[in-house]
């Protein structure tokens, strides 16, 4: 009994030893004064945030630059808004509810429970991404003529959501994930993720929409590309030894016990995002005319909202 606990405490210290500094980050949670700690967890966090703002106002400047269309165009994709922001909420929703739990079960040293969390978590992500999936390709049409497409406009939102919808499972782990790499005191690492697809959406951008001249969709296209970097950055430490909790094929079957905490959890920000999606739908429907100098005020008003929407991210963290 005496030996097999001593070699379990052997296996932990030579886990924790394991190189890129694993027990150090551990150590630091514990025993950084709390103001130190808040920002050495917070700036990285706040910067990665700054930067996704600027790749989503770039994101537009691109689209529009289209000639011809620009203005209608951007109007389309401004409509994918509540559509984008859902999204966002269902992986915030798994993502801001599991991150946390995993942080009290690694503040009790219960590491197999953490684990067990971030597992179950994965897992609830990949079935979320299905069902949204499946859900945008079949009636996404409905929807955007619900929240305030027209005529015009409507045939540009849906060939950007027709494309963003395939990449829903790469949007989920980027965001959802990316939060259980913060929790573990990962902050620069979970900060290179969305630097990582910042800058390869804000180079592929206008190869995609002015070089292959796909416009609309090439955005769209370079979006879920550079989701995809971010999630594989995100799995690859994950699964990688640098990391403090892991995930195993042992903890991947999904347990109501395990889950349900966490959604309980991630509810607040879940409903917080989705009501953003009502105002973004209230904007579509209030400016809701064929004439293209209201396109225009209204492409202006999306990167607006989009500035705000970020800015009072950061100011919640």
């Amino acid at each position: 009994m005496k030996q097999t606990k001593q070699n379990q405490i052997e296996l932990e210290k030579k886990d924790n030893s394991s190189p890129g500094g694993v027990n150090e980050d551990k150590e630091f949670l514990r025993t950084e004064p709390l103001g130190k700690l808040l920002l050495r967890l917070a700036l990285p966090t706040v910067a990665a945030q700054l930067i996704n703002m600027l790749y989503n106002i770039v994101d537009r400047i691109y689209i529009g630059h289209i000639p011809d269309i620009g203005a209608t165009a951007l109007t389309g994709v401004g409509v994918c808004m509540p559509l984008i922001m859902i999204v966002s909420a269902f992986a915030a929703l798994v993502g801001y509810g599991g991150a946390p739990r995993a942080s009290i079960f690694m503040g009790k040293r219960d590491k197999e429970s953490a684990e067990k969390t971030l597992g179950n978590c994965f897992m609830l992500q990949i079935l979320i991404s299905v069902v949204l999936t499946v859900v945008l390709l079949i009636w996404n049409r409905d929807f955007l003529m619900a929240f305030g497409a027209s005529e015009n406009t409507i045939q540009y939102a849906v060939d950007y959501i027709q494309i963003y919808a395939c990449g829903t499972l790469f949007v989920q782990i980027a965001l959802g994930l990316n939060n259980f790499i913060t929790s573990q005191g990962f902050a620069t690492i979970s900060m290179l993720s969305v630097v990582i697809g910042a800058v390869a959406n804000i180079i592929l951008d206008p190869i995609f929409i002015f070089v292959f001249n796909m416009g609309v969709k090439g955005a769209a296209l370079a979006t879920i590309l550079s989701q995809a970097l971010s999630a594989f950055w995100v799995l690859r430490f994950l699964m990688g030894k640098k990391t403090i909790l892991r995930i195993k094929k042992q903890y991947l079957k999904i347990e109501p016990k395990t889950y349900l905490p966490c959604l309980a959890l991630g509810m607040s920000p879940f409903v917080m995002q989705s009501t953003e999606s009502i105002i973004s739908v209230c904007f579509n429907s209030s400016l809701f005319c064929n004439n293209s100098l209201i396109s225009f005020v209204f492409a202006s008003i999306i990167i607006s909202y989009k500035c705000f929407d970020v800015s009072l991210y950061i100011f919640l963290i």
